[in-house]
């Protein structure tokens, strides 16, 4: 077994003012792969609706899980492996309302196959550590060899 930390960004403290300030680096990768036999494992740390700037993109639910989305895009991309490689998502948001829930999964409907859903869980929450956000979205994938 091998695992691979996979960092995206040079910046040390992901955007995050409490930490910049002083140079306090954000303890966590962007995802951690795990090479097994027959397959890798992918564990994607919680994205939110953050830009490669560290810039909060969007204001309402459906711009924001888009960001969500595509950052997670971009880290299977990065891994050579699709949203169909999703097996389980984590989805934590600070509104669960009927059209909260309508633009989360119209947007997700966008990203996923139909047919090849991952495992979902959705709770609400109080906030998000970016002042703003509205969603963030854990993901693992199962990656053949």
């Amino acid at each position: 077994m091998k695992r691979h930390h996979i960092n995206l960004t040079e910046d040390r403290s992901r955007g995050m003012a409490g930490l910049s300030a002083d140079g306090t680096p954000a303890v966590f990768s962007d995802a951690v792969r795990v090479d097994l036999a027959d397959c890798s494992l992918l564990f994607i740390s919680g994205k939110t609706p953050i830009d490669a700037e560290h810039r909060l993109v969007g204001k309402t639910m459906a711009e924001q899980t888009d960001q969500v989305l595509k950052n997670i895009k971009q880290v299977l991309e990065h891994e050579n492996a699709t949203m169909d490689d999703i097996v389980r998502v984590r989805v934590f948001t600070t509104k669960i309302d009927a059209k909260s829930l309508h633009d989360i999964h119209e947007v997700r409907s966008r990203y996923f196959t139909k047919g090849k859903y991952p495992a979902s869980t959705l709770v609400q929450i109080v906030s998000l550590v970016r002042g703003g956000g509205l969603i963030e979205i854990e993901a693992d994938a199962v990656i053949a060899k």
